[in-house]
């Protein structure tokens, strides 16, 4: 049997274990308690933003979210946890692991938080009409040794065609929504869906399927689909995405997806399959029809050019010469797909002779260039994120983060755009920073704007902070808010 002396000291190490979960539980309740203070003092848009996404965590998490969005809004430089927590300082309450754990530890499902971010985009910005979708994808540098899902990919930006230039990191598969502002002239992308491309070797070893870049876009189509069944969606993707794969979902969704993407000068183009008339005959039917002369081919040979003034890459517009035709698309073992091909000549000579096509063939040629040209401005979005919200500085490596933090980078650039245009005229006219020649808001124009809102309106409105604030001289004021939200 054991000793007085060991009793006693069991019974004493319980008694110390209750009470240390006494103070954990009673410091756990101030933390949520501190945590629901700061998120109703939030101003209103960010408040309701906070409140539609909470519903894809438990509680605890969603205070801690409520906290972690805005700071995320408000740092500049690396957004990683320890730099979000240095931002808002004291306003974060509890162990600052706690935070880090809502990306490597607590249980939510990233695809739930991306459907209620989308829908509430969707509701607020495009709440009827055709949705315009484009489509493409990004390679985001992560050091690191033992970085989850990290592999070798091409770096399209800086490869040529006699050289190509590799970078180490991930490669995201992103689906964007394009929307046009009233205070710009270009659209803009806003992220609404990301998935992870991973290497054959890395799908191998986890006994997956392989899914190539094509693949996860088809799929984030048809999670688009699923969760709006009401809704009509038109992708636009670039060559690397000009798959047959991709015009068969859209022509198996004819009246909700349109896709177009670059064509082949040389696709395998035939007439449908003629009609089978009086008795079936033995045998397999046919699946299409005369074979039609390729695209290249028909260019060649066109008498009469069509002259066009679209619009352009970046804004602006371009005089440029189409020929176009009809035909359906024939991959083997796959069913045909009719599509509207457009060969497009520009006149100035800058860029190169193009083949687009789309799946909807009753579209002109003019709608077929000015969609695909819009998709563009994706592009733009991926450097700004580079640039205004540290994509590339995260400093997670397990698996849970890397999936999640990511995709949330790319979230916040909607919420952004969101923000900004709730905001009050005064405050959008403030803080946009103006030069000779410039006519469009940016987005650094719109982040710098909804940083300083924040400040004024949530952290300095807190009790005890707004007296400070207020005693100190407009100029002064101006000048501290230039130095907390400088522009990028």
């Amino acid at each position: 049997m054991p000793s007085i002396a060991k009793r006693r000291r069991s019974r004493w190490s319980k008694a110390q274990r209750r009470q240390r979960r006494r103070r954990q539980a009673r410091t756990a309740r101030a933390v949520r308690r501190q945590l629901g203070q700061l998120r109703a003092q939030l101003p209103n848009p960010v408040r309701t933003l906070v409140d539609a996404l909470g519903r894809a965590f438990t509680q605890a998490t969603a205070l801690r979210c409520a906290l972690l969005l805005p700071a995320a809004l408000l740092t500049v430089g690396r957004h990683t946890i320890a730099n979000l927590l240095r931002t808002v300082g004291p306003l974060a309450p509890g162990d600052p692991s706690s935070y880090r754990r809502v990306f490597s530890q607590r249980r939510w499902s990233s695809w739930r938080l991306a459907r209620l971010l989308a829908g509430w985009a969707l509701d607020h910005l495009l709440p009827a009409g055709p949705i315009f979708l484009a489509g493409d994808d990004t390679v985001e540098e992560h050091r690191g040794k033992n970085v989850y899902g990290k592999g070798r990919h091409r770096d399209p930006v800086r490869s040529t065609h006699t050289y190509t230039a590799f970078r180490w990191g991930h490669k995201w598969v992103v689906l964007a929504v394009l929307v046009r502002f009233p205070f710009t002239r270009r659209l803009w992308a806003l992220p609404v869906l990301v998935a992870l491309y991973r290497s054959e070797e890395e799908n191998r070893r986890r006994g997956c399927r392989h899914k190539t870049p094509p693949e996860l876009l088809r799929q984030l189509l048809g999670v688009l689909l699923r969760w709006f069944p009401g809704r009509q969606f038109v992708c636009a993707a670039d060559g690397n995405y000009a798959t047959h794969d991709l015009a068969r979902l859209a022509a198996r969704h004819p009246t909700r997806l349109t896709f177009l993407s670059h064509f082949y000068a040389d696709a395998n183009l035939y007439e449908p399959a003629p009609p089978v008339a009086g008795k079936r005959p033995s045998g397999r039917p046919r699946k299409k029809g005369a074979k039609l002369p390729p695209p290249a081919q028909v260019v060649q040979q066109a008498q009469r050019r069509q002259r066009l003034d679209v619009a352009w890459y970046g804004g602006g517009r371009r005089a440029v010469e189409v020929v176009s035709g009809t035909g359906h698309w024939y991959e083997a073992g796959t069913p045909l797909v009719a599509v509207l091909w457009v060969w497009v000549h520009d006149c100035t000579g800058t860029h190169r002779d193009e083949y687009f096509f789309t799946t909807d063939v009753h579209w002109s040629a003019a709608q077929v260039i000015e969609t695909y040209t819009g998709r563009w401005n994706i592009e733009t979005t991926f450097q700004e994120m580079r640039c205004c919200l540290g994509l590339e500085t995260t400093r997670g490596w397990k698996e849970k983060t890397v999936l999640r933090v990511a995709p949330c980078l790319f979230g916040l650039y909607t919420v952004v755009a969101a923000l900004y245009v709730q905001l009050p005229g005064r405050w959008r006219r403030g803080g946009v920073l103006a030069w000779a020649g410039k006519q469009d808001v940016t987005f650094s124009d719109a982040l710098t704007v909804v940083r300083r809102w924040l400040w004024v309106e949530w952290v300095f409105a807190i009790p005890g902070h707004g007296t400070a604030f207020s005693k100190l001289s407009r100029p002064f004021q101006q000048l501290l808010l230039a130095g907390l939200a400088p522009a990028p």
